[in-house]
């Protein structure tokens, strides 16, 4: 049996196989873009390796074959001395966990290597913070008391793979998956691929952009960029982003390389969809992809667009809304004008939230049993999974509109604000500081995950209007199914959906 896949493999593989992370890479070589190169480590062996304690026979050997082909590939070697590879080692569950499980970054990075990059470079202050970077990250990988770094590339790699599987059983993950219904036997898959670096100097860099703005559907490119930094500094939330319109700005010849791979990626799905890439000295690179996920208002903005465009058929973009859809199109905003507004921020997931202060994951989780909360935080991590699960709504002082708040609290449907600059989060004193007011742990506020506005108590809320997306959607339900008689919205996409499924 084969165990690991190169991504620039012909052989056709599943999801289920590779993972959605490593089969979206599979699908973004095969359509030209820039992808690092590297191979996966299918989910069967993170089955086998979590029942039985190891890895199946026959993986090593492969292993070695695999890495070995990199370093043709790259003209590299792992842990070299001279022109020195350095490996990401990322999870990728057939269903997307975002934040869930563990990353190694810039893996293969002895003290040898260190010294040869910076040599190769001639920037030993990148070199450092690169090796510095990667010894964090497996540190964290590893847990507490099993941190030790070993000075052998490739037993770093055998550990980073370890830890990677390993981390599809912690709590985290379990509660993620209990969460949105995914069945625990799935297992992830690793992707090792070779590392482009955006903390390589002023033109370097890393982000995160969507095809259209997942929160209202609009068709422009959404999302935010950081400049020489890297991908976990991102997604983390624990850095102060940029829009991603600056990379327009600054890097005009990424930008361009950027909405042409976001047109081609999404012609390829007939959907709205977002990328994590790196640009290193100038050169754009695509490290994953993700396609559809939106709700409310924008998907069904997107399904209407697309069908306008000609990328999908009416009947398509039936089928691709919900009732669930439908019961948050009309997004409530709070009534601005009378409100006692603590702080703004950015609106990162749409709806309105009302709920005690709780300054930490485990409080929010124990609060939560006597009424709604709000999740406060300078940023979230994996760590705070149980209470993001609790909590009504999230706020966070840093963070951008793809932090790991953001995405979590987007795929729970709950409102959140991110990137409130001036909110100071005290868990020792239990309150949190804006503006120059003081606010207890306990205290009602109520936020706006569109417009940004975190609000001390219940303010009036505004009922939202109906797109007229919606209007021509059911218009298309009620041709389609013959009869206008259905006077609630569901009834009318419900009788629509019947006829479908009839159809061949």
């Amino acid at each position: 049996m084969t165990w690991i896949h190169p991504l620039s493999a012909e052989v056709e593989e599943t999801a289920n196989v590779l993972g959605s992370k490593g089969y979206g890479l599979v699908v973004l070589h095969r359509l030209g873009m820039p992808v690092p190169p590297g191979f996966v480590i299918n989910t069967q062996v993170c089955s086998d390796f979590l029942q039985n304690g190891r890895f199946p026979n026959g993986l090593d050997d492969e292993l070695t074959n695999a890495v070995a082909d990199l370093e043709a590939a790259t003209r590299r070697r792992l842990g070299g001395s001279e022109r020195p590879l350095a490996v990401s080692v990322r999870s990728g569950g057939s269903v997307s966990m975002p934040g869930m499980m563990n990353t190694i970054l810039n893996l293969g990075l002895t003290t040898e290597a260190t010294a040869g990059l910076a040599v190769e470079t001639g920037d030993p202050r990148f070199a450092i913070d690169s090796r510095e970077r990667f010894l964090s990250s497996f540190a964290a990988a590893l847990g507490p008391g099993r941190a030790e770094v070993p000075n052998d590339a490739r037993r770093q790699l055998d550990l980073a793979i370890r830890a990677v599987f390993s981390s599809w059983d912690t709590p985290r993950a379990k509660t993620y998956r209990v969460l949105h219904d995914i069945p625990h036997d799935l297992g992830t898959a690793v992707i090792v691929q070779a590392m482009v670096f955006g903390n390589r100097g002023d033109h370097s860099g890393t982000g995160v952009a969507f095809s259209r703005n997942p929160n209202t559907g609009e068709r422009t490119p959404f999302g935010e960029v950081m400049f020489g930094r890297q991908g976990e500094d991102v997604v983390s939330g624990r850095s102060i982003t940029r829009p991603l319109s600056e990379l327009a700005e600054r890097e005009p010849a990424v930008w361009a390389a950027l909405l042409e791979a976001l047109q081609r990626i999404e012609g390829h799905y007939r959907d709205a969809c977002s990328v994590e890439f790196t640009f290193e000295l100038g050169r754009l690179w695509i490290l994953q992809v993700r396609s559809g996920g939106l709700d409310g208002r924008a998907a069904l903005r997107v399904a209407v667009d697309l069908a306008d465009e000609g990328l999908i058929d009416r009947r398509e973009a039936l089928l691709r809304i919900s009732p669930r859809h439908l019961g948050s199109a009309r997004t409530p905003r709070i009534a601005t004008d009378a409100a006692d507004i603590l702080t703004r921020g950015l609106g990162a997931s749409p709806g309105v939230a009302i709920g005690k202060v709780a300054t930490t994951a485990d409080r929010a989780a124990r609060m939560a049993a006597d009424g709604p909360v709000i999740l406060v935080r300078p940023y979230t991590s994996p760590l705070d999974m149980h209470g993001l699960a609790a909590a009504a709504g999230v706020v966070t002082a840093r963070g951008g509109p793809t932090s790991h708040a953001a995405v979590v609290a987007r795929a729970l449907g709950k409102p959140v604000v991110v990137s409130a600059a001036d909110l100071t989060v005290d868990v020792d004193a239990a309150c949190v500081r804006a503006g120059g007011r003081i606010v207890a742990e306990g205290t009602f506020i109520t936020i706006d995950g569109t417009g940004g506005e975190v609000v001390i108590g219940s303010p009036d809320i505004l009922t939202g209007t109906t797109d007229p997306q919606l209007h021509r959607l059911l218009a298309w339900a009620d041709e389609l199914s013959g009869n206008n008689s259905h006077r609630d919205e569901g009834e009318r996409l419900a009788a629509a959906h019947a006829v479908l499924s009839r159809q061949p």
